[in-house]
């Protein structure tokens, strides 16, 4: 019973800081090291009590250190963002090593998806009511960027139901 609740809650905690991620990096472009902190920390905690084996944790920690390797590497050349470059190894932390090239394949998609829908965004004159927005301008400028966070947020929510975490519930 502990099990199955523990595994319940990390399934909506996932699920709802995932999407918290995504939203909060196109308000603000950024996503807060508290949010990516705290998904290590709850994973390390409702892995092994949600029922997670040895074998389930140790893979899905080497795979998601290799992948913070990557993604530092690519923050070091500028090519994505820091918050990108520590939630795209949470997300496949928490996500396991079975879905962690699809949850990359998945975000780059949403990702390629959102960048051309930004391109497009930024050549046309932004309304008047969303000039009057921060978030709006910050994400119509082209020196800010693309909140990747929105992309990897519907990549990690369309896995999470293929996870050990949903196979625990069932």
């Amino acid at each position: 019973m502990i099990s199955t609740s523990a595994a319940w809650l990390a399934f909506f905690l996932f699920a709802g800081m995932m999407t918290f991620a995504g939203i909060r990096d196109v308000a603000t472009m950024t996503i807060p090291n508290r949010l990516v902190g705290a998904l290590a920390i709850a994973y390390a905690i409702l892995a092994p009590v949600a029922g997670a084996d040895l074998v389930t944790i140790s893979s899905s920690i080497l795979i998601a250190s290799a992948v913070l390797v990557c993604t530092f590497t690519f923050f070091a050349f500028g090519w994505i963002g820091g918050g990108d470059a520590k939630l795209l190894p949470v997300a496949v932390l928490w996500l396991g090593a079975d879905l962690a090239l699809h949850f990359v394949i998945y975000a780059s998609v949403f990702g390629a998806a959102l960048t051309l829908a930004l391109l497009q965004f930024r050549k046309i004159p932004l309304p008047i009511v969303l000039k009057r927005t921060a978030w709006s301008n910050r994400l119509y400028a082209p020196e800010t960027g693309i909140p990747y966070g929105a992309a990897m947020a519907p990549a990690a929510l369309l896995l999470l139901p293929e996870s050990h975490w949903f196979s625990a519930l069932i």
